[in-house]
């Protein structure tokens, strides 16, 4: 045979390996070392340490299951939601108004939610109003100016919104800060009569308040002085560890009840409030979000634009 014909032969074999190697790779059984479970968590501006907890929590759940774990932490909620459609992400822990999106594209399924402080599986939105402003009630909102968050955000517009539309207010004016933050500004500072932000109760050991006026209480110590809350939504589901479509049930059921034994460890307690500031996890299921879905419909939210939105 000829040097070149050789030649060729080698390179046709070389191509053809690297091609169907992928492939072979694929074909691991899910949970091996050449083909892990792919857990992305929530996006965050401290990546770097919610990657170091999460790598805690892989080991843990190997160390329970046998299974082999990677987690990442992208930058975006959209990205979370896209590997689900390209099979970059076999869970994840993601808020609510990204899985309603990779429920309805890619089949995606809440199986667990995620519990904050004292166990409390929900959170609310709440209306806050600066002090001397007068406003007692919610009626009294009738023709004033209102800030929300941003329209993905379900404490700070959807369910507030809701609130004044079963009522039949109309306030003057309404637009969107873009921060729980912002909103809260905006209110100390009196520029808008009233603000729609997430709640969250008072520690019941010191009472310390923990909503979001606690955002900008390092500028303006005086804040829980100077605005006050005016009422409070329906409760909300809080975020959910969703699994992809056509995830094998059995690996389900053992990385649940890894996740549940995680959040009994030390270790696993210190973790996860680093990882989402949460206390642990409870088994739960799509319908929990229903009404989610349904207030986000009814409002003509376009879920994928916000989410796209912000990764610009």
């Amino acid at each position: 045979m000829r040097p070149a014909s050789v030649y060729l032969l080698a390179t046709l074999a070389i191509l053809t390996w690297l091609s169907v190697r992928p492939l072979l790779r694929g074909e691991e059984p899910l949970g091996s070392e050449s083909n892990p479970v792919r857990i992305m968590l929530t996006p965050s501006t401290d990546a770097q340490a919610i990657i170091r907890d999460g790598e805690v929590l892989a080991r843990y759940i190997t160390a329970k299951t046998g299974l082999a774990v990677t987690v990442a932490v992208p930058n975006f909620y959209i990205t979370v939601v896209e590997a689900f459609g390209t099979n970059r992400a076999d869970m994840a822990i993601m808020n609510t108004f990204s899985y309603l999106l990779a429920h309805k594209k890619y089949g995606a399924s809440a199986v667990m939610r995620v519990a904050r402080r004292y166990g409390e599986l929900s959170y609310r939105g709440e209306f806050i109003v600066h002090a001397e402003s007068g406003i007692t009630s919610l009626e009294q909102l009738r023709g004033k100016t209102i800030a929300y968050v941003d329209p993905s955000s379900t404490s700070g517009y959807i369910y507030p919104k809701d609130m004044l539309r079963r009522r039949g207010i109309v306030p003057r004016q309404e637009m969107f800060a873009y921060g729980h933050n912002q909103v809260v500004t905006k209110v100390y500072t009196r520029d808008v009569d009233a603000g729609a932000v997430f709640y969250s109760r008072p520690d019941t050991i010191t009472g310390e308040q923990l909503d979001a006026r606690t955002k900008i209480k390092t500028e303006h110590p005086d804040v829980f002085q100077k605005v006050r809350v005016l009422a409070l939504t329906d409760e909300i589901p809080n975020d959910p560890v969703v699994v992809r479509k056509g995830l094998d049930r059995s690996i389900v059921s053992r990385i649940s009840d890894a996740l549940l034994s995680f959040q009994r460890t030390e270790e696993g307690k210190k973790a996860l409030m680093t990882i989402a500031s949460v206390e642990g996890f409870q088994r739960t299921s799509d319908a929990a979000y229903d009404d989610v879905r349904a207030l986000v419909a009814s409002y003509g939210v376009d879920v994928e634009k916000q989410l796209r939105k912000g990764k610009k």
